[in-house]
């Protein structure tokens, strides 16, 4: 009650009777409200047009606009207004009439004072509770952005990946050069659209340019457009990539295959935000923030004279390093359920689930090809699959057994030590996974203590 006692509402009174419209307005002021009073239905409709009311009272039976037209012409500006009948004795089937048509709710005459004061409270309590609704859609919807849209498909609740996240919210505040390393198959891009989403660029364009696919002629006129005639081909003016992202933000995906002729125009382009179109001459100056990835190890570039250093420091400012998904498998289960309510829907919609045999083998292999490759070995177990679970023999190929030591992932790089503790954490996540992340379960089937348990969690960073 406390919320709707401090709502100070406007109240729109519809009456060709002055002494009801005083009469009314009176009531109103003494609760508190603001009034506003017309003498007739399309004076009323022309004022609800200007500003809004709360809570609208109209007198059903008036010249030309009735209390009924009232009632729809407004309903149809705002249908969650309330909007209370006046009507006389001989008029209640019509009041009736105006309630079926969504009116709140009518009062006959002579009016009552007392009367009214409960109408008006009760439409009062009906508009802090619309109110409150409305804020509570918007936070929910806040909080869908907050959870979903910030980080789109960056599935992932373990630690490293928590890490990228709080990396990605603070490089997007800023409106300086990014660059996102990562193996190929990481989830690069994804990034790339994280960032640009949450930074103050957001409602600017978004535009990837994959330096990888292109020619270096092509990749030129991709990045700085090309004016008509400039080359074989050019029959018309075409605007390029840094033009198109003027205001947002430009993806250059696989920035370590730019050619070195094109290093140097990249360059100017990033230090100048300027540059010419092929066969132009006129600089075309833009406010464009550049964020770069690559999966090759440019330092082992530029020692082979292959990148240069220079375009190495002016895109290396603010680094982001994505994991490979050996690095992060306690994140294997979420990214496999993820990915079954992604493709399940058009490529089996019957699949609802993994079975525990399935997600151990899929916990165990190496992944080289990183999320890419589970995804793709998702979609492929789908269409395989038969009934409501993912079996192992639905799975492809080389998750049927294949290469053991790749399957099993043991690294010869890694002491025997090492190697332990690396599959004693594969063994761990199996568990857990099995036991639905219950840790009193998960000790059971390991034949560990739970305390035990607790502190192999901790140590191996399992979330």
């Amino acid at each position: 009650m406390s919320v709707i006692r401090q709502i100070v509402a406007t109240i729109l009174i519809i009456d060709d009777n002055e002494t009801v419209r005083e009469g009314l307005a009176h009531v109103v002021k003494k609760l508190g409200h603001e009034a506003v009073i017309t003498a007739s239905g399309q004076a009323g409709i022309e004022a609800f047009k200007k500003k809004s009311a709360d809570f609208v009272i109209t007198d059903l039976k008036m010249e030309g606009t009735t209390g009924v037209d009232v009632l729809k012409q407004i309903s149809a500006i705002d249908r969650d207004v309330p909007i209370m009948i006046i009507t006389g004795f001989g008029t209640v089937e019509t009041a009736v009439e105006a309630m079926k048509l969504g009116a709140f709710d009518f009062v006959t005459k002579p009016i009552q004072t007392e009367v009214v004061k409960l109408k008006v409270m009760r439409a009062i309590e009906l508009v802090a509770e619309r109110r409150l609704l409305r804020k509570a859609d918007a936070q929910v919807e806040y909080l869908r952005g907050e959870s979903e849209g910030k980080f789109a498909e960056m599935v992932g609740g373990g630690e490293k990946m928590a890490v990228v996240r709080r990396t990605v919210e603070k490089v997007a505040v800023s409106d300086t050069v990014v660059f996102i390393a990562g193996e190929s198959g990481t989830g690069k891009e994804l990034v790339a659209h994280a960032i640009h989403r949450l930074s103050k660029r957001a409602k600017g364009p978004f535009i990837k340019v994959n330096c990888g696919a292109l020619t270096e002629t092509l990749l030129e006129s991709e990045l700085f457009g090309h004016e008509k005639g400039a080359f074989t081909g050019a029959i018309k003016q075409k605007l390029g990539r840094f033009e198109l992202a003027d205001g947002g933000t430009l993806f250059l995906d696989e920035v370590g295959d730019v050619p070195p002729s094109m290093q140097v125009k990249l360059l100017r382009a990033l230090q100048e935000q300027e540059f010419e179109r092929v066969g132009g001459e006129a600089p075309i100056k833009v406010d464009v923030r550049v964020i770069s990835a690559t999966n090759k190890p440019l330092e082992v570039e530029i020692a082979a004279g292959r990148f240069r250093e220079d375009l190495f420091y002016r895109l290396h400012v603010l680094p982001v390093k994505l994991p490979p998904l050996r690095e992060r498998r306690e994140d294997i289960p979420q990214l496999v359920a993820h990915f079954i309510a992604k493709l399940g829907p058009k490529t089996n919609p019957r699949v609802r689930t993994i079975s525990d045999a399935a997600l151990g083998r899929i916990m165990a292999y190496h992944w080289p090809g990183n999320v890419r490759e589970l995804e793709n070995a998702i979609e492929q177990a789908l269409v395989f699959a038969e009934g409501e679970e993912l079996t192992p023999v639905a799975l492809p190929q080389f998750l049927q057994g294949g290469n053991e030591e790749d399957r099993l992932d043991v690294p010869r790089e890694m002491s025997l030590p090492e190697i332990l503790d690396d599959l004693e954490r594969q063994l761990i996540l199996k568990a857990y996974a099995k036991a639905s992340q219950v840790k009193t379960e998960t000790a059971r089937l390991l034949g560990i203590k739970t305390s035990a348990l607790y502190y192999k969690l901790e140590k191996y960073g399992i979330q």
